[in-house]
């Protein structure tokens, strides 16, 4: 049996907002997962004003503990922590997937005016240099538009979610208008991409599926070397 460790930077997504678990008893039913939580590292980011060394070692220890428990792949949950699986990868020998790795090629590879929408400032760079990076692998030239709707994600913690989804639903509409395809930049936004292509008529791009799936292929190669 594959073992999956799930690095994570909050609780919610274990306890509250079941989307990643779902999705990963969906497409690897047969994987035991077991999860990493530092709950704090996402507010030491915001503290920051950026990911730092500090927040960077902090990622890296998570990935050597789920190396130590004898993880046979390692999956990494948080958009905004993302850049710190790039030292990690030189660290522990355990395969790293991000959960955006494959939006962000899907979006390179889809358009070249590229809007990233999200609720939490911490996501928008992080994923537009992933979304740009991916590009320059594929030789493409791409243009990030990036977005924040302001106090949405507070609201939604907050428990409204009808008026969360409304703040962003205005905002994807601004956006609609300079660009080819929208990146929702967090896992908290991802059931809303439907609803957002809809209305802008647009590629709405959300990662938890697209990554899990991501994941679930790499497993698959891993168990047919």
């Amino acid at each position: 049996m594959t073992k999956v460790a799930v690095l994570h930077t909050s609780f919610v997504f274990v306890t509250v907002e079941p989307a990643i678990n779902d999705l990963l008893a969906e497409l690897l039913p047969d994987a035991e997962v077991i999860h990493f939580v530092d709950s704090d590292v996402l507010s030491q980011v915001g503290r920051d004003r950026g990911i730092t060394e500090a927040s960077t070692n902090r990622m890296v220890h998570l990935a050597q503990a789920a190396e130590a428990a004898g993880a046979d792949i390692i999956f990494n949950a948080c958009s905004s922590l993302g850049p710190t699986m790039d030292t990690a990868k030189q660290v522990v020998h355990t395969p790293i997937v991000k959960i955006d790795d494959a939006m962000a090629l899907k979006a390179a590879s889809t358009g070249k005016e590229v809007g990233v929408l999200a609720t939490v400032p911490t996501t928008l760079d992080p994923t537009s240099n992933l979304v740009l990076a991916k590009a320059a692998e594929l030789g493409r030239e791409v243009h990030i538009h990036q977005r924040l709707t302001e106090g949405a994600f507070q609201v939604l913690m907050g428990g409204d979610r009808d008026a969360h989804d409304s703040m962003v639903s205005k905002e994807a509409a601004k956006l609609a208008k300079e660009v080819d395809v929208i990146v929702l930049a967090q896992a908290s936004m991802a059931r809303l991409a439907p609803r957002l292509s809809e209305e802008t008529g647009l590629p709405v791009l959300a990662s938890p599926r697209m990554g899990v799936t991501d994941l679930a292929e790499r497993v698959r190669a891993m168990g047919d070397a």
